[in-house]
């Protein structure tokens, strides 16, 4: 996944919140993608507008579907502004089955 720079514009508004990362996790693989912004909230203020502001942003410039087989994957993008970084880490699940036991059934009667 190809990491796109932040606009200016909600850089200086998180800037202005003394925001120093924002995290977008997107989320797959039910047919349905999902995304999650996360970012550390200094004081109890009202980020809501901040975030809107975000998940439009972040899905007009990500392509992120969520189709897949039933096991769950996902991107994080993290967004440093006090480093002026980016970095980016995917993740996947998959099931794994234990060795079948097999015993005697026993019925008590």
């Amino acid at each position: 996944m190809k990491i796109e720079p932040l606009p200016k514009k909600i850089y200086k508004k998180a800037k202005a919140l003394n925001i120093t990362e924002i995290v977008l996790q997107f989320e797959g693989g039910s047919d349905e993608g999902c995304l999650y912004i996360d970012f550390d909230r200094p004081k109890k203020k009202d980020f809501s507008e901040l975030e809107e502001e975000i998940e439009d942003w972040a899905w007009s410039v990500y392509q992120y579907g969520g189709a897949g087989e039933g096991h769950s994957y996902g991107d994080n993008i993290t967004y440093n502004l006090e480093e002026k970084t980016a970095a980016h880490q995917a993740w996947h699940m998959e099931a794994q089955w234990t060795e079948e036991t097999e015993r005697k059934l026993v019925v008590k009667l």
